[in-house]
């Protein structure tokens, strides 16, 4: 009988350190987890920035040197949609811009148009003017 229960205690004391192992993996998480909700928030523009795709930064850039003080609410707010989830799409230029419209801020984007001309592509203004000068020696 003392054999079965030294071999008692010692399963006992193993299923001991175990639990005792376990609980302090899960205290030091919770530790782990407190200092990440201590330390200072992420940069409202920053997390907008990670989330946006094709052109949504030269939109956002744009949009700032235009109108700062409106941007500067409308990336806070997007931001918080972000980190609630709601947003949780990447945001391409197009629908950035799509929405700055749709709130009244009109940005304005530099365009240019490319045409092929002779194998290469060539703006628009570049090949007009070529055109009137080639017009302008006949």
């Amino acid at each position: 009988m003392s054999e079965e229960d030294s071999e008692l205690e010692r399963l006992k004391a193993k299923r001991l350190a175990e639990m005792q192992k376990n609980i302090s993996s899960k205290q030091e998480i919770e530790k782990t987890s407190e200092l990440t909700k201590d330390k200072p928030l992420e940069n409202p523009r920053d997390l907008l920035v990670n989330r946006l795709g094709f052109r949504g930064l030269e939109v956002l850039e744009n949009a700032e040197s235009q109108f700062p003080n409106e941007v500067k609410i409308i990336v806070e707010k997007l931001s918080e949609l972000i980190k609630t989830g709601e947003i949780d799409e990447i945001i391409d230029g197009g629908k950035l811009l799509t929405l700055f419209r749709s709130i009244g801020l009109n940005i304005r984007m530099a365009t240019k148009i490319n045409v092929e001309q002779d194998g290469k592509f060539v703006s628009l203004s570049d090949k007009l003017s070529n055109q009137s000068s080639d017009n302008g020696d006949n």
